[in-house]
């Protein structure tokens, strides 16, 4: 009698991208409906905090979480400081871990690992052991946005900077077929929005934030040129540092992805959330969702490609 042939060891590499992250709320779901539950689960960033909370068994707690968030519970859970960010990041720190329980990296479920920078020498770090909450508060933390966390004698910051989509971290913790959540392919589109809008664009929950630090109103610059038929509000400092981050992090993850392929790429049509949306759960989460279901039928084939064997006889 035959046995049954084994599954590959299904990774998942969960992109940075902020806001745009709960995007991976939804991957996640279509996933589970499909049957194609990941066995290693990686993350960068916002990646990072989703894939940490799937590991543990919490993401039916997150979600409805996010989803309830609005933007004036967003900007209580921001302490503005000088120094090193314009973010601490403690009241962030202090709120999930009174709500979840943190027995470590090496005690949860589902094997997980998660990507920072090493600010003194730009190294990719690898964080595979100790608290949870530590090592997504380490990959979270944007230059010039959160401060750096202090780890072992180092300072760590965003893993976007050296490895958005971390593939090469999900293949060296055993994953024998990685799917990746690229959250940052469409930034550019957005980016190019943004500059073509007319007089009047949306106020973003940065400017709320900004005007909350300056504590004023809006100062809007003056149009880019006389006759011109739209007024060009100048950025925030804040959207200017994020805006600034996402370029780097959509260079690198196509440098990236070319030199560590994934096996599929999931990638979400986020050009209408910025990356401090993060009381837009629903929108980014249904994206997330659409590009999953969309996934579904290359992942099965790509898997059927490469382990002909789990197809059975023909």
């Amino acid at each position: 009698m035959n046995a049954t042939p084994a599954r590959p060891r299904i990774g998942l590499a969960l992109g940075s991208g902020a806001a745009r992250g709960w995007a991976h709320i939804g991957v996640l779901r279509v996933l589970h409906e499909a049957g194609l539950e990941p066995d290693i689960v990686c993350g960068t960033s916002i990646g990072a905090l989703v894939g940490a909370a799937y590991a543990a068994g919490e993401l039916d707690r997150l979600e409805p979480w996010v989803c309830s968030l609005d933007w004036r519970q967003v900007v209580g859970l921001i302490d503005l400081r000088f120094g090193g960010g314009l973010i601490e990041g403690d009241k962030l720190e202090a709120f999930f871990r009174s709500r979840f329980v943190d027995g470590g990296i090496e005690a949860l479920p589902k094997p997980f690992g998660c990507v920072a920078t090493d600010l003194a020498t730009g190294r990719e770090v690898w964080l595979r052991h100790g608290p949870v909450i530590d090592a997504v508060r380490a990959s979270i933390a944007i230059p010039g946005v959160f401060t750096p966390a202090r780890q072992d004698g180092r300072l760590l910051v965003d893993g976007g900077l050296v490895n958005p989509v971390p593939v090469s971290l999900a293949r060296a913790m055993g994953a024998e077929f990685v799917i990746a959540v690229d959250l940052n392919w469409d930034l550019m589109r957005r980016r190019q929005r943004i500059a073509s809008r007319a007089r009047g664009p949306r106020r973003s929950l940065l400017d709320s934030v900004w005007q909350r630090l300056r504590g004023g109103t809006a100062q809007h610059a003056a149009p880019v040129s006389e006759g011109a038929q739209d007024t060009v509000a100048l950025p925030s400092l804040l959207d200017v540092l994020t805006a600034s981050m996402a370029v780097v992090q959509w260079r690198i993850t196509q440098s990236r992805l070319a030199g560590e392929p994934a096996d599929v790429v999931i990638r979400p049509a986020l050009a209408d959330v910025a990356a401090m949306d993060f009381h837009r759960a629903a929108p980014a989460i249904a994206a997330g969702r659409r590009a999953a279901e969309q996934a579904i039928g290359p992942l099965r084939e790509a898997l059927a490609l490469l382990y002909p064997e789990l197809a059975g006889p023909t």
